[in-house]
């Protein structure tokens, strides 16, 4: 069991760094793969997520070390292309391992991923377009096993989504292919910027990463090199929700208010002031919220859907009623009934969330079913009378590191229990 205990209703002050963003470290991490040499990752937060990561690179052969914030990497003894099912099940993501593994062995053999139950995500989208480079795919005892003996090739690709994983499968895929590729329809988020950043610094030709076409000039090979991954910036809307919640004023380091601009303006409908600097976002919360109207999860820049959840905690303690709309996965909203436990009024009608606000909410026993779901029970739980417990809190230890940690630095009251063997962390 590994459970968070929260005694609500207390006011935060200070100052909360924001550690590395979980979804820039695991694509580049996963980048090392097609080097050949050693790579630096500097600033990559302790996340199970990471530590996944990093058991599936071991498995393919690359050596592997993680101190005070740094991990290094080196490729150049890969020996394996497919990844057993166990590694797999752990790692929502890890199905961004078959562009890197199609670029580097010309092989790849995996099942569909796990990680948090918020949706299907299809891979048939990644699929189709490992067949326009090239590449053989095969359904079998459900396995996926992509080939292309004879190398990838430069395609034109227009996704019908776009979708960050698919993306960035298809630039890992793209960037030692023969000849050209676009993406067209590309997510535009900063991790693909953060991505492309490091390819580049591996020798990769990588154009228009950040917009809605990326062009890629596949090289012979990729050297290693030495990379900082950007700061997380779904936790630094988390942590200012936190403020939100509290009635309270903090700053947020290491948080850039240009990858949040959407986030931003949804928390000034709810009445917060922000002063932006270049590299921290200090906030001031009314003692109240105000409701937040329609809220609408987009492809970036729009409203993110890793942020929804933490704005449904905010909306069951706004005065007023907020309705969310979640257009990216299907199954984003089972952390309502966990709210609901705490006293709080939402009603799911298939994509759509109404929430009327409440002015008190009350400590309960509650569970974490994903990681963002998670978190939002965090939120809750700092703005409720009394305790509250949440289990399965290894959920949320995918995206934060150590959160009780980080929040108790500005006063809010928060321990974690470990009883026995942690849960496993697929989720």
């Amino acid at each position: 069991m590994n459970s968070l205990y929260i005694q609500g209703r207390n006011r935060l002050e200070g100052t909360i760094a924001v550690h590395g963003a979980k979804n820039s470290a695991l694509p580049v991490l996963v980048a090392s793969v097609i080097t050949d040499g050693e790579c630096v990752f500097h600033n990559c937060p302790d996340l199970s997520d990471v530590r996944a990561t990093l058991n599936i690179l071991s498995w393919l052969g690359c050596s592997n070390q993680k101190e005070n914030g740094t991990v290094v990497v080196d490729s150049s003894a890969v020996m394996k292309n497919e990844i057993p099912d166990l590694l797999m099940r752990e790692l929502r993501s890890s199905f961004i391992f078959m562009g890197a593994l199609l670029s580097r062995t010309g092989r790849a053999v995996m099942c569909a991923p796990g990680g948090c139950e918020i949706g299907v995500r299809p891979v048939d989208i990644h699929l189709l377009a490992f067949e326009k480079m090239g590449a053989c795919v095969i359904r079998e005892e459900g396995r996926i096993i992509c080939e292309a003996p004879k190398g990838l090739h430069g395609a034109e690709i227009n996704l019908s989504f776009p979708s960050v994983g698919a993306t960035e499968n298809i630039m890992l895929a793209a960037a030692t292919a023969k000849g050209t590729t676009y993406i067209k329809n590309a997510a535009r988020e900063p991790e693909i910027v953060d991505l492309a950043n490091f390819l580049k610094l591996c020798g990769a030709s990588v154009f228009g990463a950040g917009e809605s076409t990326i062009v890629i000039n596949g090289k012979d090979k990729l050297h290693g090199a030495e990379f900082t991954i950007m700061e997380d910036r779904i936790v630094a809307a988390s942590y200012l929700a936190a403020a939100a919640v509290t009635g309270s004023a903090i700053l947020v380091k290491n948080a850039v208010s240009e990858h949040i601009s959407s986030v931003i303006s949804v928390f000034e409908q709810a009445g917060c002031v922000f002063q932006c600097e270049k590299n921290a976002i200090r906030i001031k919360a009314p003692y109240r919220l105000n409701s937040m109207k329609t809220v609408r999860t987009m492809p970036y820049p729009g409203f993110p859907t890793d942020c929804q959840a933490i704005v449904m905690a905010m909306a069951i303690v706004a005065e007023g009623t907020t309705i969310i709309n979640e257009n990216i996965f299907e199954s984003r909203f089972r952390h309502a009934g966990e709210l609901n436990r705490m006293g709080a009024d939402i009603t799911v009608t298939g994509t759509s969330a109404i929430v009327n606000g409440k002015s008190r909410l009350f400590g309960a026993n509650v569970s974490a079913t994903d990681l963002r779901g998670g978190m939002a029970l965090v939120l809750a739980a700092l703005s409720a009378e009394g305790d509250t417990k949440i289990n399965s809190a290894q959920y949320i230890d995918r995206g934060y590191e150590k959160i009780e940690r980080d929040l108790a630095l500005i006063g809010a009251k928060i321990r974690r229990d470990k009883i026995g063997k942690p849960q496993s962390e697929a989720g």
